[in-house]
């Protein structure tokens, strides 16, 4: 993040309140027709004994298969056997272990289930495709497990002590239930995608659309009620999205997100919205949280602060941060990425579904 050169953020809204509504009523109504939701189901193994992932022997792949179809089966959505990978990998490494370790020395097979009666026998343990369903049906009695970010889900079921231990495992996990399936699928970006995943890249839905600037305020308020391609509507939607929330009418909205009434408003207001709302805060990064900047923070606009989303987490204290309206001009109001130290902004504002290790 550049020093001494103030983030384009104002991202404020001065819509009269029954002028907006008013505009809310036209502009959904002239929302074009949403296509048809992509299948977020589960997805059947069609490979054969020829597929291959680089990295990966023909064993590790026979158990994947067996995970996935397992979790078919059960009628596993496949964020839910991508889930399920992304733990084996985590704990085996796809491979049937006859041995355990530390802190499990009684664990074995897949997932290192311990012989504690939960997971069934030694039998059932070391069998991929029973040791694969016992999993799976504790990931469902998960309350809301589909909200949750995906290591954050099966750390609910293993209980292990680190819940961001399975987060590195992911993008593996998507590549193998993609060659092993049809392959007609995609995690990111789209009806399927990850609460707690920041979508792939520019996937704002209104990225074309004037800014105020260029219109005037009474022509450029988003169905979010924030001004097109604005920091703050850029994250609201990502809040949304992260939330099910991904056509109109969207859930949260600049004018309903805080329960005593007001506005969200500029990004002035996030934190303050946040603490209004109850949802938790901190200085932890965590993929999808929203970046909170107060005025004058790490280059921010020195009177509204500026909001971004974390798309990534790195080992180094770093973060890639994406938004809008985060360069100066010409290319404000466009979308944008850069690595920031997780020591720059003010706040990191996390999601209910999503934890800061304590």
């Amino acid at each position: 993040m550049s020093e001494g050169k103030p983030l384009a953020s104002v991202s404020f809204l001065a819509v009269p309140v029954l002028l907006l509504s008013l505009l809310m009523a036209s502009l959904l109504l002239l929302t074009p027709t949403k296509p048809a939701a992509a299948d977020c189901g589960p997805v059947s193994v069609v490979a054969d004994g020829n597929t291959k992932v680089d990295g990966y022997s023909a064993e590790q792949l026979k158990n994947a298969a067996a995970v996935v179809g397992a979790g078919k089966a059960l009628n596993l959505s496949v964020k839910g056997q991508t889930i399920s990978i992304m733990v084996a990998l985590g704990e085996s490494g796809l491979r049937v272990l006859d041995y355990g370790d530390g802190p499990g020395p009684d664990s074995r097979g897949l997932f290192q289930q311990r012989d504690n009666g939960a997971w069934g026998s030694y039998t059932d343990r070391m069998d991929p495709t029973i040791s694969a369903t016992n999993f799976i049906k504790a990931l469902q009695a998960v309350p809301g497990w589909e909200l949750l970010e995906p290591t954050i889900a099966g750390n609910k079921v293993q209980r292990n002590a680190d819940p961001y231990h399975y987060q590195k495992y992911w993008p593996e996990a998507v590549k193998i239930v993609q060659a092993l399936s049809d392959g007609k699928f995609s995690v990111e970006g789209s009806d399927c995608g990850i609460p707690g995943k920041s979508g792939a890249g520019d996937d704002y839905p209104w990225k074309d659309s004037p800014t105020w600037m260029q219109v005037g305020t009474g022509s450029a308020a988003s169905p979010l009620g924030m001004f097109y391609r604005e920091c703050v509507d850029f994250a609201l939607w990502r809040v949304n999205q992260q939330m099910g929330s991904t056509s109109a009418p969207f859930k949260f909205l600049n004018g309903n997100f805080r329960p005593d009434g007001q506005g969200l408003g500029s990004a002035l207001t996030w934190k303050a919205g946040w603490d209004a709302k109850g949802w938790p805060s901190g200085k932890t990064p965590r993929v999808g949280a929203v970046v909170w900047y107060s005025p004058g923070t790490g280059g921010a606009d020195p009177q509204y602060g500026h909001v971004a989303v974390v798309k990534e987490v790195k080992d180094d204290g770093t973060y890639v941060e994406e938004g809008y309206n985060g360069n100066p001009p010409p290319d404000d109001h466009n979308y944008y990425t850069r690595t920031v130290k997780s020591s720059v902004p003010s706040a990191f504002l996390y999601l209910p579904n999503q934890e800061e290790n304590k």
